[in-house]
């Protein structure tokens, strides 16, 4: 009988727990978080995967709502003017928030002004890659090639001011070649093209092209980051390929609207910096190549400051243009 007792004395516990987590007042209805991307891309996997365990926690729908447009100022303007009841949230990757305001000529709103940085998700190694029609092997082959073509071999991205727009106009830059950007509306189409001969190259984030790198649809000749990717420790970054000092990271955040009480600011950073350090969720991150973050609130807004300060120099040394 006694044992019966604690049994239930458990079950009520997890209950009352279960009940707790998902109270006192927020999120008290479903959040809807607004990825500026389409679906398939590294940001709605990454998206996703944090959504779910979000839903676990909380007892409530976490709803991922693809917004594409102008590079993702579409959905990250859509959010900037939402009410900051917490029921609206940004996931993005770094173009909205660190890179669009010096990259368009006119934008809808001021990232720095108009979003309260709440979370760093996760980071992201950058790959290098030709389709299979490309006849290179590695990098300098690339780089011979476009010498001896210039003009002719283009680019894909994820749209204007994505980081691997960025990424590409930095790799221009270093190897001093002429490429031809072409900006997608998403990284999904982009890769298709990339599969399919229409575009030379392309950089990508690791979590949406692992499959089609390990597939030998696409080969990958680099990583754009300081080291190389765990889930790809055959590819060398592109320093070692020989363009010293060449580093490109991305990463995704989440973002509120800027008007969002402190205190339930700190409520959507708790439930994330809990929900990263769930086991299942980081498994399954690292087994797309993507890494958590470890950053909320204020420190996070304090990395937004520094990207926003590096990729603005990248934009004025390269002469990229959004359009």
């Amino acid at each position: 009988m006694s044992g019966r007792r604690g049994v239930l004395a458990m079950a009520l516990a997890a209950g009352a727990a279960k009940g707790a987590a998902a109270q006192p007042g927020w999120p008290d209805r479903p959040v809807r978080v607004v990825v500026p991307f389409p679906p398939g891309g590294s940001n709605d996997i990454v998206a996703r995967l944090l959504c779910e365990v979000l839903r676990e926690r909380t007892g409530q729908p976490w709803v991922v709502e693809n917004r594409s447009g102008a590079g993702g100022n579409v959905g990250a303007d859509s959010v900037a003017k939402a009410a900051p009841d917490g029921t609206t949230l940004l996931l993005t990757a770094p173009g909205p928030l660190t890179i669009n305001n010096a990259l368009f000529p006119s934008m809808p709103y001021v990232a720095e002004r108009d979003f309260a940085p709440l979370a760093l998700v996760a980071t992201v190694p950058i790959v290098l890659m030709v389709g299979p029609e490309t006849p290179v092997r590695d990098v300098a082959g690339l780089i011979a090639l476009a010498k001896a073509q210039p003009g002719r071999i283009a680019f894909g991205s994820s749209g204007n001011g994505s980081t691997n727009h960025l990424a590409g106009e930095l790799f221009r830059s270093m190897a001093g070649i002429d490429i031809v950007h072409v900006p997608y509306r998403g990284a999904a189409p982009a890769m298709t093209d990339l599969v399919g001969g229409q575009i030379g190259m392309m950089f990508d984030n690791l979590p949406a092209v692992l499959p089609q790198v390990r597939d030998g649809r696409v080969k990958a000749l680099a990583v754009a980051g300081a080291r190389r990717a765990a889930a790809l420790p055959e590819v060398p970054t592109l320093a070692e390929a020989g363009l010293a000092g060449f580093a490109a990271e991305a990463w995704f955040g989440l973002a509120g609207p800027a008007a969002m009480p402190a205190a339930l600011r700190a409520r959507v950073e708790g439930l994330v910096t809990e929900a990263l350090s769930d086991a299942g969720l980081r498994a399954k991150l690292a087994a797309t190549g993507a890494e958590p973050g470890a950053l909320a609130g204020d420190a996070f807004g304090r990395f937004m400051a520094q990207e926003r300060a590096t990729w603005t120099r990248v934009i004025q040394a390269s002469g990229a243009q959004a359009g």
